[in-house]
């Protein structure tokens, strides 16, 4: 069942997706050769917990970390590790957080040092698929047309859309109605209304769209070992039309990145 929020929830769950944004801005200073995913981890929880906000990942399906850490080939679902970050990798860091009742969710996939241009490019399909995305969550519109969306763009430029994992509405819980695929046909699927909030998050492969799951229940990686790109938003459905509640103008200012991708999707 899709449950639609108030404007007041709207308010608090941006505030609990900022939070996040925030996290993951802190983050982006820290990550570079050397650094381990379980020290990250570290910093992300005390800083959560300093917003009065609680990390919203920890425990969770019994989940035992604050953030889930996939780096190159990982896709999501990973855990932090005392092995340290290397020249050349990437990782997606996707952090939740729960303050007032609500959650946030938003993830990142950064670069370690620099990486070559074909990881490059995948970098910046996959960001970009997000907001090809949230451009089809607006009014009259369905769950496949944004799915439809995402799977179009990545797939012209050759990659992978995975499709066992999806996006999820959002709210008091970390997955409400509807499942958000990255793979869809135009006009299928619930239809978008009015309040509705959902994480919007593109997993896509270089090569393969075919994936694994480990023996530990919960790292997911790339069936040809290939590297996986994540980016995620958190979006509401307001006057008709996508607002963003999560931002990565904190990223982008720890990085010295000008960047107006955002702008159509601001109140």
């Amino acid at each position: 069942m899709i449950i639609p929020k108030t404007k007041e929830e709207i308010e608090l769950m941006r505030e609990s997706a900022l939070i996040v944004s925030r996290t993951l801005g802190l983050l982006a200073k820290e990550v570079k050769p050397g650094v381990t995913t379980l020290a990250l981890d570290k910093i992300a929880e005390e800083y959560i917990r300093d917003q009065d906000a609680i990390p919203g990942f920890l425990g969770l399906y019994d989940f035992p970390n604050t953030l889930c850490m996939s780096p190159n080939e990982q896709v999501v679902h990973g855990f932090p590790t005392n092995v340290p970050l290397k020249e050349g990798d990437i990782i997606s860091i996707d952090c939740g957080a729960i303050k007032n009742g609500f959650y946030g969710d938003h993830a990142y996939t950064f670069k370690v040092g620099e990486v070559t241009e074909e990881v490059q490019k995948l970098l910046d399909v996959t960001k970009a698929s997000l907001y090809v995305g949230i451009r089809e969550f607006k009014k009259g519109n369905r769950v496949g047309d944004v799915g439809f969306a995402i799977q179009n763009y990545c797939e012209s430029h050759g990659y992978g859309v995975v499709r066992e994992l999806v996006g999820h509405g959002l709210g008091r819980k970390m997955h409400e109605d509807p499942e958000m695929p990255n793979y869809g046909k135009r006009g299928r699927g619930k239809k978008f209304s009015e309040g509705m909030v959902v994480a919007i998050e593109p997993m896509i492969n270089m090569g393969t769209r075919r994936i694994m799951q480990h023996a530990d229940g919960w790292t997911i990686t790339t069936v040809d070992k290939k590297p996986s790109a994540h980016f995620e938003h958190n979006v509401a459905l307001v006057n008709g039309k996508p607002e963003l509640l999560s931002t990565f103008d904190y990223v982008y200012e720890a990085l010295g990145i000008e960047s107006d991708e955002e702008k159509e999707f601001r109140a």
